[in-house]
This record gives C-alpha cells, structure tokens and sequence, in this order.
C-alpha cells in the first residue's frame, strides 16, 4: 500500500473518531482500525503496513500524523482532545482546510450516523459508544486514487487512556 493510500484510510479514520467528541471524556485516546479492506481486500494494520515502508517514508509519515496531533501508540493511533472539543457539538478531528465536509445524520444516546464528502474520498457510517470512555466507528467509503475509485472500509475501536495527553499536543 503506498502512503497515499495510507494516508487517507488513516484520514477517514479520523473523520470517524470526531463525531464522538459530544459524548467522550477529554484526554488521551488511542484508536485501533481492524477489518480493513480496498476493494474487498484485506489491509494490514497500521503497524504492519509501516513496518513495511522504507525508514524514510516511514520518517516521513510518522512526522505527518505528528503534526496533525497523532501519535503511534502501542495498539494504534494516540489523540489527544481537550475539553473544549470533548464539549463541543462539532467534529473536532479533522483539517479545517482539507475541503472536507462532515454531517451528523442521526443522533442517539449510543449511536450516531455520519457522512463525509472529501476531494478524494466520501462515505458514511456510524459510531456506537461504550461509555464515555469507549466507542466503536464504522466506515463505508470511495477512494479516488488516480485515476481509479476504490471502495474501502474500516472499523474504528476507541479506547480513553488518561486525562493527560502528556506530550501529544491536541488536535486543532
């Protein structure tokens, strides 16, 4: 998979881990992506897939999450959200000037519906909470890469780690 790719399933991810800022605690959280497929076939985890790049393309990704506000964790992805954003009745993780748009379709006590439009992807899906400090995304989507659209999806597990982010900066 090359970053590109990677990127934008890690993008879509984010998208996802946003809606759950109304009903989460604010602080560390570290999310894991399983069951992910392009077209129908599997993806290796985040951990694998950059164990499989070249040191500096690795570099080179891990430096773009970090100045997103995300970290590697030991299972996943580590962001932090303040409380500000764990209060707030917005998507708080994505890049305002990514020319992307968000929509929250349905919201329930433990469940909330979504739809992304993005230049280079779009899709929908859903998020279930555990509490304040677990929740799970799902996400159907179309890629553009290239000159091909690809089908992708992914699920989204969530866990709160602590309320000090320590040194990963919030994201903005």
């Amino acid at each position: 998979m090359n970053a590109r790719t990677l990127a934008v399933a890690l993008t879509a991810s984010l998208f996802a881990t946003g809606l759950a800022a109304q009903t989460v605690e604010p602080g560390l959280w570290e999310f894991t992506s399983s069951n992910m497929q392009v077209d129908g076939q599997p993806l290796p985890d985040l951990q694998e897939m950059l164990g499989a790049m070249a040191p500096e393309q690795r570099q080179m990704m891990e430096q773009m999450m970090l100045d997103s506000g995300v970290q590697l964790g030991t299972q996943g992805i580590r962001v932090c959200l303040t409380e500000e954003q764990a209060q707030a009745d917005e998507l708080p993780l994505y890049d305002p000037e990514s020319d992307c748009r968000q929509e929250i379709t349905e919201r329930g006590a433990d469940h909330w519906a979504f739809r992304f439009d993005c230049p280079d992807a779009k899709g929908e899906g859903e998020v279930r909470f555990s509490g304040r400090r677990a929740f799970t995304t799902r996400v159907e989507s179309t890629l553009d890469v290239g000159s091909e659209t690809q089908r992708g999806s992914m699920e989204t597990h969530a866990r709160w780690i602590q309320a000090d982010c320590g040194d990963v900066r919030p994201v903005e």
